[in-house]
């Protein structure tokens, strides 16, 4: 059938036309709710009116324009239903999961009336007490909470698929593997992308069966989820190959062709750093690619940078790359600092100042070291330095991690 447009008292809905689909075996009998919806006082809003005399029928007039639906429930249920009384407002439910949905009962069935808003009508109306003003102001309230149920629905939702993507991103980020070493981790990792907790940058740590304790860090150009997954896979193809037994140019040469099949486009590259500290922790190889040089502080002796002038290039620039892998000596006792770009490329003094850069980085981990900062609270004081010399939250990603040896023998 098609709807009858009537002049209702429905407010709060943007004044927009709302439609009503009645679900009653005799429509045209005891309820006019075309009548009742008419003797109300108007308030410019039009309900339009469809009626459907059986569920049959009221399915092929459900359509999408329809915002409530008014069941009778003295209704014939569907065969199958048995002697449910609430079968046709189950039915109606089910056929109609975004509409808002009204009872209507003899006021005697009051408990059955009850049951059907339990099972999921926003409200219901007994039949003899229904007027025009009663009837509008239930669909105007039926729809608006039918809405406000939906927006919970999403958030919920919401709520939900953020937990996991959290759950998930902490599960990718790396577990340092150096039981058996006498080397002391930490590490700090802060995503530039809003509500994120995973960025383009990666690292990992670990100790191979012959006692070398291997580190990586990295960076993805970009700051996107493509990027954080790039780094996750490049993170996990660094951990395989090392444990291969890959070290220097052959392990990055290995990771460029992992960077070459996995990346979207030619455009996206890496920047690298890699160390493999010898098992007696006095030296280790160091290979540069495209990436800032590591930060060691020695016992007794001010923080500096190690050597980076024979750095290779970032991965996914030039196909036949190589990267030199050049032997530094440690000492006894030491603390190593490895970090990205992010901790570095911040402004050293609010907003239009010049960048940190790695000179202004080395004092402010001289001034931090001097103040008896270690491990855990030297990262989290540098990061924080860092954010507050900016001026503000860091757009760029950064990732942050120390070892330190303290024995002076062996």
């Amino acid at each position: 059938m098609d709807a009858t447009p009537m002049t209702g008292t429905v407010t709060g809905t943007d004044r927009t036309d709302l439609t009503l689909l009645v679900v009653e075996d005799d429509p045209a009998g005891a309820l006019a709710v075309p009548e009742l919806l008419d003797a109300a006082d108007a308030a410019g809003t039009r309900v339009r009116i469809r009626t459907a005399r059986n569920l049959t029928e009221a399915e092929r007039l459900l359509t999408d324009d329809v915002h409530c639906v008014l069941v009778d429930l003295s209704l014939p249920g569907p065969r199958a239903a048995g002697d449910d009384p609430l079968a046709p407002l189950r039915h109606i439910l089910r056929l109609a999961p975004r509409h808002a949905v009204l009872a209507l009962a003899a006021s005697a069935d009051a408990e059955l009336a009850a049951e059907a808003v339990r099972v999921g009508a926003q409200d219901h109306l007994f039949r003899e007490e229904l007027d025009g003003r009663l009837l509008s102001r239930a669909i105007r309230y039926a729809v608006e909470r039918k809405r406000a149920d939906a927006v919970q629905v999403k958030l919920a939702e919401s709520r939900l698929r953020a937990q996991e993507n959290a759950r998930l991103e902490r599960g990718l980020l790396p577990t340092p593997l150096l039981e058996g070493s006498d080397l002391r981790f930490a590490s700090r990792y802060r995503p530039g992308r809003s509500r994120a907790l995973l960025g383009g940058d990666f690292y990992d740590t670990v100790r191979t069966p012959d006692g070398t304790v291997h580190a990586m860090i990295g960076d993805v150009c970009g700051h996107g989820p493509d990027e954080a997954a790039l780094g996750v896979e490049l993170r996990i193809a660094w951990r395989a190959l090392t444990f291969a037994g890959l070290c220097g140019d052959e392990l990055l040469s290995t990771m460029q062709q992992v960077l070459e099949h996995e990346r979207e486009s030619d455009e996206i590259f890496a920047t690298l750093c890699t160390v493999d500290i010898a098992p007696d922790g006095r030296r280790a190889g160091l290979c540069l690619a495209g990436h800032p040089s590591p930060l060691i502080a020695r016992q007794g002796r001010a923080a500096r940078l190690l050597p980076y002038e024979d750095g290779g290039p970032a991965l996914g620039l030039l196909p036949r790359a190589r990267w030199p892998r050049r032997q530094v000596e440690l000492g006894g006792a030491w603390s190593l600092l490895m970090y990205t770009d992010g901790l570095i490329e911040g402004r050293s003094a609010g907003p239009g100042s010049p960048r940190l850069g790695q000179d202004g980085m080395v004092e402010m981990i001289n001034r931090q070291l001097a103040s008896g900062l270690r491990g855990e609270e030297l990262l989290e004081a540098a990061v924080t330095e860092v954010r507050s010399l900016n001026g503000g939250e860091l757009t760029d990603d950064v990732a942050v991690l120390a070892l330190e040896r303290d024995r002076t023998r062996g």
